[in-house]
């Protein structure tokens, strides 16, 4: 078989959209690579082997790629492709690279855009394939891309492992709303959660989490569940992160103020700055009061805590 990897560089804000539907077309991988957040952790870890993007991206824009299966009449199937990109309503016109891979390539040629990436201070994300050799006091995530996002190499998820690194505490009770690939669920256990409860509604994402979880040893600590987290979650949490977007984190807040203890932090992640003074009103209309903000480009983490 033959595969088709298409590179499209798009506005940062339009890459995990992107991603979605090449996934919702049956691709046969995905991946996000993000010029900023690459510059800024690297690189004490292989330094020599990071794969840089072909396609030139401009400042405040990343590259999707993804992997097809190439079909006989590969004209047609790039319209439908740019059809679908067109679903996004990007304000610039993305630029689209192509190029045709064997099946023993294809197998390989992903998998060089996943290297062990450091955040934070004590955090490494590593895939399965790759070697490493752990410095004091790090903390491993291994973690294969799947069809679900949340690899660390995207700039919302490495902002949300920063702030768990500085608030989750020991034998705390985490949510993870959106758990997408279980990354924040397992980061948080392994800075000393006592107890972390992963939600996601997109029954793929629930699968590839709890297979992350369960492949980090830490599926005693780790509940996956799959469907409304305004449902599933109860009153009881000191700390609850979303990785999600501005949208959603808005109408999220009036019930992660009913979720979490007084005191408690929300880190909520994927918001776009522009979008940011939305969240603020909607997290003070909730009672969430917000404290540290966290930038990195286009993109802000809010923490906010419940008042006492």
């Amino acid at each position: 078989m033959k595969w088709l990897e298409i590179a499209v560089c798009v506005p940062v804000e339009g890459t995990e959209p992107l991603a979605e539907i090449f996934i919702e077309m049956g691709t046969g991988g995905v991946a996000i690579e993000d010029p900023a957040l690459i510059s800024a952790y690297k690189r004490e870890i292989h330094p020599d082997e990071w794969a840089v993007p072909k396609l030139e991206t401009a400042k405040g824009t990343a590259i999707v790629r993804a992997y097809i299966p190439l079909e006989d009449d590969r004209s047609a199937q790039l319209a439908e492709i740019k059809k679908v990109i067109g679903r996004l309503g990007l304000q610039m016109p993305p630029k689209i690279s192509t190029r045709t891979l064997e099946e023993e390539d294809w197998a390989h040629t992903w998998k060089k855009y996943y290297k062990p990436l450091r955040v934070g201070r004590r955090l490494v994300i590593k895939p399965s394939w790759e070697g490493y050799r752990p410095l004091a006091g790090d903390l491993i995530i291994e973690l294969d891309p799947g069809m679900a996002f949340g690899s660390g190499t995207h700039a919302t998820t490495a902002l949300c492992l920063e702030l768990l690194e500085e608030y989750v505490r020991p034998g705390s009770c985490v949510y993870d709303i959106g758990t997408g690939s279980g990354i924040l669920a397992i980061a948080a256990a392994r800075l000393g959660a006592g107890r972390v409860q992963a939600v996601d509604i997109d029954p793929v994402a629930c699968k590839v989490a709890a297979e992350n979880v369960a492949g980090n040893h830490v599926d005693s600590l780790v509940r996956v569940q799959c469907g409304n987290p305004t449902e599933l979650l109860p009153y009881g949490a000191d700390l609850i992160v979303a990785n999600i977007i501005a949208d959603v984190i808005t109408d999220l807040a009036p019930r992660v103020a009913t979720m979490i203890k007084p005191g408690g932090i929300f880190i909520a992640s994927g918001i776009v700055q522009e979008r940011a003074d939305m969240v603020r009103a909607a997290f003070a209309a909730a009672g969430l009061v917000v404290g540290v903000e966290q930038a990195d480009g286009l993109w802000l983490a809010i923490v906010a805590n419940k008042k006492v």
